[in-house]
């Protein structure tokens, strides 16, 4: 049965404006190429969407030509407004953009643990409000929220997780309450899969595995090219997995003695402690990931021609930790360094082999701040251990975004929300 009139415009525009949202501006000229409409199809759907306000002529092509077809048609940027929101357990990070992701403002604020709930709600409401204002928007349309635990697969709300404070659940119903805007939730590791996916090292991969290494451990999972989240929003919670290496076993409330005792963010500290990078019990000490870092720059004499992704890919964050530290720790040699590094990818390869076993995903990404402190180097010692303990062949990247990746899937996820309310049909 062929399609109504109504529903093949329907179908037109959306297709027209998913094209100008992938390719940037384009002419009429150019829709008719792409889209396979005829001329007069292509002039009607460019006058609705015109008329709704969702496109603009935002230029001229360099033909030399006169007439309609000159001029270059856009997505309308200020149409909407968003915000993406990384919620960690000790702070909340904010960008605010418009509809095409470009940002306006970001902000962050610190949430020390013994802050209130109420404070601490108070305190990252009031930083998504200041960064909108910032960004010039009088209202924000869609609002993005990552954060750490399970997300209820039949509410996508978050649930309530031993071990993560209230206010992050808190936050969440307050956004919506003060906020005129569509909020939603994703787990922080889905959504540096999605990053990697569509701006990352994972554009090439349909399948793949990111292995998240930050204050904690999780693992997103990709099949197929969609976001596998599991029967009740647990698929991937891989600190728990239980792994050889380790003294006791994790239970339902409790991850130590999974995977997340050997790659956590204090394990990696312990780690650096026994291989004499840094002395123990020192208040002040580097994060887990500087340490990485500095093993990585101190071996890459050793290991030619590796690591320089990681060096390259410093963030602000890592720079400042970096400095804050230099002159109280010296900086390792080449042979602890080394011994340091294949010691942590050895307990890399064991979450990543278990991954492999059950999944056979081809491809797993080390994300997060440790993952991208590591680089390639890093990776290439993990993918080293893991042909040697997996028959199934399976790459390992390093990411290039690191812990940023988070704000970025929240962006991209209330882009896609936003775009899909506002590119949907209206009714006839």
């Amino acid at each position: 049965m062929p399609a109504s009139p109504s529903t093949a415009r329907a179908i037109n525009d959306r297709l027209a404006l998913r094209l100008l949202q992938q390719e940037g501006p384009l002419t009429a000229g150019q829709l008719k190429q792409l889209t396979g409409l005829s001329r007069p199809t292509v002039a009607d759907l460019v006058e609705r969407l015109a008329a709704a306000g969702l496109i603009a002529v935002v230029g001229e092509s360099g033909e030399q030509r006169r007439g309609p077809n000159a001029r270059l048609y856009g997505i309308v940027g200020d149409r909407a407004h968003l915000a993406a929101l990384d919620v960690r357990t000790g702070g909340v990070s904010v960008l605010v953009s418009d509809l095409l992701g470009r940002v306006l403002a970001e902000a962050s604020v610190p949430i020390g643990g013994d802050t209130g709930t109420g404070p601490a709600v108070e305190q990252a409401v009031t930083l998504v409000e200041r960064a909108a204002k910032e960004a010039g928007a009088p209202s924000l349309h869609t609002v993005g929220i990552g954060a750490p635990g399970l997300i209820d697969p039949a509410t996508g709300e978050l649930r309530d997780s031993t071990g993560l404070p209230e206010w992050h659940r808190r936050l969440v119903i307050a956004l919506q309450e003060r906020l005129p805007a569509r909020v939603i939730v994703e787990n922080e590791t889905n959504l540096a899969a999605l990053a990697e996916q569509r701006e990352g090292v994972a554009r090439d991969r349909d399948t793949f595995v990111l292995l998240w290494l930050g204050h904690g451990t999780g693992a997103a999972v990709v099949l197929d090219g969609a976001l596998r989240r599991g029967a009740s929003g647990g698929t991937g919670e891989i600190g728990f997995l239980p792994v050889p290496g380790t003294v006791t076993l994790p239970s339902a409330t409790d991850c130590e003695g999974g995977f997340h005792s050997l790659a956590g963010a204090a394990a990696i500290a312990e780690l650096a402690v026994g291989h004499g990078l840094v002395t123990r019990g020192q208040p002040d000490g580097p994060s887990a990931a500087t340490l990485v870092r500095r093993a990585v720059q101190a071996a890459e004499g050793r290991d030619t021609g590796a690591g320089h992704g990681a060096e390259a890919g410093h963030d602000a964050a890592g720079a400042a930790d970096r400095e804050a530290v230099a002159g109280r720790h010296a900086a390792p040699d080449e042979r602890t360094a080394s011994a340091f590094l294949d010691a942590l990818a050895g307990r890399l390869a064991i979450g990543a082999a278990s991954v492999t076993a059950v999944l056979d995903p081809g491809c797993v990404v080390l994300g997060g701040e440790v993952g991208r402190a590591g680089g390639q180097l890093l990776a290439a010692r993990v993918q080293e251990r893991l042909v040697r303990m997996s028959p199934l062949r399976t790459e390992v990247r390093a990411t290039a975004l690191g812990g940023g990746a988070v704000l970025r899937g929240a962006l991209l996820t209330a882009r896609d929300g936003a775009q899909d309310e506002l590119f949907a049909p209206a009714p006839r």
